[in-house]
């Protein structure tokens, strides 16, 4: 018994059009038996279409939910209300453990018997590590939260109840600690909107001309202004720019993050290169520093959340950094890559287009 080819469909004699989708899906008709099982279902159950087609669909697939009931049994899509139409999408597995994302929808005959049934299936492993991930990430600022929170707390109880106990050069150190404590909770904070809004393509983008190799001086006169040695850094900009539109706030963040990351896990000179991209429509930034470099099984990685250099370095971050500078980048329209610096180290590179103004087209 095979699937029908609806007429005017397109496709050829013995051919299925379901097997587009990229979804799963079984039909079975009013006896409860298979009467399409298309590629993405045999993908994800490892049945065969021949094999499916013309058996009861709940021997086909056998789903149950995370308490190991057998889902039909509770569901009785062919015996339960004739007023159903849908069930809404919920995780179930099939008998080895596949976890599947499953929704069901009904056909009836005006005197409300099931005509046909269709289940959609799709591979949960996406959301999985989706959720899975969002989980690391609370659990990860929750922990980078505690310790400063947990400073600002002792410090400013401490002095409330002791104040005049503390000469002024003692009071001095624990507010600036403070200071610098709720600074870092305010920075971790930032980072959790950013990731959020990174997720989401929510980014808001507000264009104005930028000065990159201005910028580019500003980030590091803010570092050395911080304590880094001047002699730390060296920037170069070669060749004429096009007219560059583009967000300043979001340009200062990405510029800080790869300078910041290239002082904390490299070594030696930092080196900043800004010169128009290879085709001239806009510019490409390098940072470089002189440090280890990152392993070549570790470029694929880099990117994602919570990658941290080399040696699993965790002073002062969460591993995010580098996720909001891709996903800055990329709101601009632009690539950023990771390899060795000509004289070792490692090199992040992006190109950002000229773009236009907020109000342009």
């Amino acid at each position: 018994m095979a699937a029908r080819v609806p007429a005017g469909s397109g496709a050829r004699p013995g051919e299925n059009p379901a097997d587009d989708l990229p979804d799963g899906l079984l039909v079975a008709d009013r006896d409860a038996r298979v009467v399409l099982f298309n590629a993405a279902a045999v993908r994800m159950t490892g049945i065969t279409a021949e094999a499916a087609l013309g058996i009861d669909f709940r021997d086909v697939l056998p789903l149950h939910d995370a308490e190991g009931r057998d889902w039909w049994k509770c569901l009785a899509p062919y015996d339960g209300l004739g007023t159903r139409t849908r069930h809404p999408e919920r995780v179930l597995f099939l008998p080895g453990g596949t976890e599947l994302l499953v929704t069901a929808a009904y056909r009836r005959d005006p005197g409300g018997k099931v005509e046909r049934f269709s289940v959609c299936l799709r591979d949960a492993a996406h959301r999985t590590r989706q959720e899975r991930d969002r989980a690391d990430l609370v659990s990860t600022v929750a922990h980078e939260l505690r310790s400063p929170l947990t400073s600002v707390k002792g410090f400013t109880a401490t002095l409330l109840a002791k104040w005049h106990r503390f000469n002024d050069d003692q009071k001095r150190v624990m507010l600036e600690t403070v200071n610098a404590d709720a600074d870092r909770v305010t920075r971790l904070i930032t980072e959790l909107l950013d990731v959020s809004r990174i997720e989401a393509g929510r980014l808001e983008m507000r264009r104005q001309v930028v000065d990159l190799p201005d910028e580019v001086r500003k980030v590091i006169a803010g570092r050395v202004a911080a304590g880094d040695a001047a002699d730390r850094f060296r920037f170069e900009t070669r060749g004429e720019l096009p007219e560059m539109w583009l967000d300043p706030d979001k340009v200062d963040q990405i510029l800080g993050n790869l300078v910041e990351n290239a002082v904390r896990h490299g070594a030696g000179t930092v080196t900043i290169v800004v010169e128009p991209d290879v085709h001239e429509e806009g510019a490409a930034v390098s940072v470089r520093d002189e440090g280890e470099g990152i392993p070549p099984e570790a470029v694929q990685r880099v990117f994602r959340q919570f990658w941290r250099g080399p040696g699993g370095n965790r002073r002062g971050g969460t591993g995010l950094g580098l996720y909001i500078v891709k996903g800055l980048v990329e709101a601009h329209g632009g690539t950023i890559t990771v390899r060795r610096a000509p004289g070792g180290g490692a090199e992040f590179r992006f190109t950002m287009p000229a773009g236009a103004p907020d109000y342009a087209g």
